[in-house]
Parts: structure tokens; C-alpha cells; sequence
């Protein structure tokens, strides 16, 4: 029995999470798992539920932090070292860039046989300076030479590491699209929107329009805030926004609003009706999808969005910057309007009103999104493709010992 670990960076609202708890539930029995994982912040909501919600009973090292911290990043490498002299396994499998970090060094330094790691998203722009980017590259350069594979979850994605960024050589990157359980999304859609719009008391001819995610500098909440600004002024539809989710940045986004003069509500504390509202995190976030008619997003940089892929399965339509591999994700024109600059509000302003001023616009793109991601971005297509890399990465080691547990 091949035995697999799994290694997150923390349990958060996302798609590393979902990614890791799926593939740990839903791989072939003969596939041992044992799923690892840091804490979340404090400005994040907990995701635990969702391992929960599987079965899953993961290992917690609270010393596996985003920060760098240098006395708990050995702390954590050392139980690492510990979890694999115990555990013995075949395949350790890291998810994002600290797990990627600790989890490499620990399996290379044991010997593992074969070490994988998805990248969910890269930090090698729009996150922090130059010199500290550089730096980043060559640790991600270092670890991808101790890897047996790399996988993006885009094509996109590939041809950055690759071909922009060189972290390592295209034949060493495998391309494997996230995968979700998307039934909830196109299920009891009036019940549950007529849930989240008598919570926010919206009105049946409002028009509530959503960004969904981390409140941090890469979201890029600023752009949403600008664009907000500029489609209230030009339209007399009647028009309410959404900003679901919460993080580090979220005091300085609402200074923004403030300064833009856009009068908000924090709903956690408030049940005013205002033009934007901050909700914080919702976990149900199918309720949410279908209580809004226009999902935004305004990302500096993105590996493969989860809220678009949602969004979608949801029959959402979508104005999203092009970063990262969202142009993989959606269907440019068809399920989303695409603005190809991360700073110029009058753009993606264009485009919300494009679909505001225009039900039939909103209806046909929306028509789409499930078809498109039912199975591309399913999770039985995740667990499929990630067996296949399994065997064809553990197949030399059997042949050296003349086992396969796959003719048990």
C-alpha cells in the first residue's frame, strides 16, 4: 500500500485547502494518506470544516506559519523529519510555497522516494519587493531540483514557472487542474438566494454585485472600490455591492471606501442598507453565489481562482482582471469579460456596466458557466489524474523491488 503525505501550508478558506482534503479522502484505497497542516492566521476563517466534513483527522503544527520565522520554520522542519521517520512515506506531496518549503527540505534530506509539489499560486510579483522576490525564485530553483515533479494548476501557470519566472524545465512540470465537489453551486439556487437577499435586505430589482476572497494587497480591492465608484455615477439601475471575506487589509480598504465617499456597512455589526457592504467570511458561499447576480474579481495576480471556477457552477457571469491563469478558468466573452489592465478603473467600470444595463447579457453569459466547469474542475477528474502520476512516479520503485499494489 503506497503511502502518501500530504503537506498544507494551513487550514484556510481556499483552494489549497479543498485541493488537499479531497485528494486525501477520494485517492484509490490502496492509497495510505496522511494529511498535514499550519494554523491559519488570526485575520483568516478556519476552514478545519471542511476535513472535517470528510472524516479527515489531519496532524496540526502550529510552527508552520506564513511569516518567516526562522526558530519556527526549524521547529517545524524537525517534526516533519519526525512524521516521516514515522510514517515511511512513498510520496510526499506539498501545497503551497512554506509547506512547499519545509516538506521538500525534510523528504529530501529522509529520502523519501518521490517528492511532489503544486504550486496554488506563485509569489513572484505583486507580493513584495525586488531583492526579496529574487530571493524567493532561487529557494523555489533550489527545491524544484530536489523534486521528482512540479505541478501547476494551469497552462498558464506552467508557462510562468517555466518560460518567465525559470524555476525549472518544462519536462519537470505536470499540469493538473484544481478539482471541487461543484454540485452544491447548482443546487436549491432560489431557496438559497432568496436566503442571502432577505439577509441583506436586497430588493428583487437590485442588481447586487460581489467580490469574493481574502481582504489583502493582492486582491487588489482598490480597483473593485475605484470601479464601484464609477458605475454608481453613470448608472440608474439599482445597483448594491458586496465585499465577502476579510484579512490583514481589511481597515485600509475601508479607508479607501471612505475616502472615495462611498457610504458601507459592516454587516457584522450593522444592518443598515448602504450602496457597499462588507460582510465578512461567509461559509456558505453557494448561499451566497446565488443570492448575487455579477461576481467581480480584481486580482494583481491569481493561480486558479476558486470564486470564478464557483462562480460559474453557480451560472454567475464574471468581470475579472486577466492574471494568472484565470484565462484558463473561464471562457473570455462567453462566461466572463476579461479587463486586461490591473489599474484602470474606467475599464473594468465598462464592463460591470456592460452587464448591469443588460438582463439578457447577464442571462446568456451566466447560461454557460456550469457546463463549462461540471467536469473540468471536478473532484473525481483531481483524484484521477493524481493516481495516474502516482504510479508513473512510484513505477521504478517497484520495479526495483518487484512489488505493484496495484496487482494485489
Amino acid at each position: 500500500m503506497p503511502r502518501v503525505l500530504r503537506i498544507i501550508n494551513r487550514f484556510n478558506l481556499g483552494g489549497p485547502t479543498y485541493n488537499a482534503a479531497y485528494l486525501s479522502r477520494y485517492m484509490p484505497p490502496e492509497f495510505e494518506t496522511l494529511l498535514v497542516g499550519g494554523e491559519k492566521d488570526d485575520t483568516e476563517d478556519s476552514s478545519e470544516f471542511i476535513v472535517k466534513n470528510l472524516g479527515l483527522n489531519p496532524v496540526i503544527i502550529p510552527e508552520m506559519k506564513r511569516e518567516i520565522d526562522l526558530k519556527n520554520d526549524y521547529e517545524a522542519y524537525r517534526k516533519m523529519v519526525n512524521i516521516i521517520r514515522d510514517f515511511k512515506p512513498d510520496i510526499v506531496h506539498t501545497h503551497a510555497s512554506k509547506a512547499g518549503t519545509i516538506g521538500r527540505l525534510a523528504a529530501a534530506n529522509m529520502n523519501v522516494p518521490a517528492i511532489v509539489h503544486t504550486f496554488h499560486g506563485h509569489v513572484f510579483h505583486s507580493y513584495f519587493g525586488k531583492m526579496k522576490t529574487v530571493m524567493y525564485k532561487n529557494i523555489e530553483r533550489n527545491l524544484a531540483r530536489r523534486s521528482s515533479t512540479i505541478i501547476a494548476i494551469s497552462e498558464k501557470q506552467k508557462t510562468e514557472l517555466c518560460l518567465v519566472h525559470r524555476i525549472c524545465k518544462p519536462d519537470k512540470i505536470k499540469v493538473i487542474p484544481l478539482g471541487f465537489d461543484l454540485s452544491r453551486f447548482n443546487e436549491n439556487k432560489d431557496e438559497k438566494r432568496k436566503v442571502f437577499r432577505d439577509r441583506y435586505k436586497l430588493t428583487d430589482d437590485e442588481i447586487a454585485i460581489g467580490i469574493i476572497g481574502r481582504i489583502v494587497p493582492v486582491k487588489n480591492h482598490k480597483l473593485f472600490l475605484e470601479a464601484t465608484k464609477e458605475v454608481l455615477q453613470k448608472t440608474n439601475q439599482k445597483l448594491r455591492f458586496f465585499i465577502i471575506g476579510d484579512g490583514e487589509d481589511r481597515l485600509r480598504v475601508e479607508a479607501m471606501a471612505t475616502e472615495l465617499q462611498l457610504d458601507f456597512a459592516d454587516a457584522t455589526i450593522s444592518d443598515a442598507i448602504k450602496p457597499l457592504t462588507f460582510t465578512s467570511w461567509i461559509k456558505e458561499i453557494d448561499v451566497a453565489l446565488a443570492g448575487l447576480d455579477i461576481v467581480a474579481l480584481t486580482s494583481l495576480n491569481e493561480g486558479t481562482p476558486v470564486s470564478l471556477i464557483e462562480a460559474q457552477a453557480a451560472n454567475k457571469p464574471i468581470v475579472t482582471t486577466n492574471v494568472g491563469g484565470i484565462e484558463n478558468v473561464v471562457i473570455e466573452g462567453v462566461t466572463a469579460l476579461l479587463s486586461h489592465s490591473k489599474t484602470d478603473a474606467s475599464q473594468f467600470a465598462a464592463q460591470l456596466l456592460e452587464l448591469t444595463e443588460s438582463v439578457e447579457k447577464r442571462y446568456e453569459m451566466a447560461r454557460v458557466g456550469w457546463d463549462h466547469v461540471k467536469n473540468k474542475f471536478h473532484y473525481t477528474r483531481l483524484v484521477r489524474d493524481m493516481t495516474e502520476l502516482y504510479y508513473e512516479l512510484l513505477d521504478p520503485v517497484y520495479n526495483s523491488v518487484g512489488t505493484d499494489p496495484r496487482e494485489a
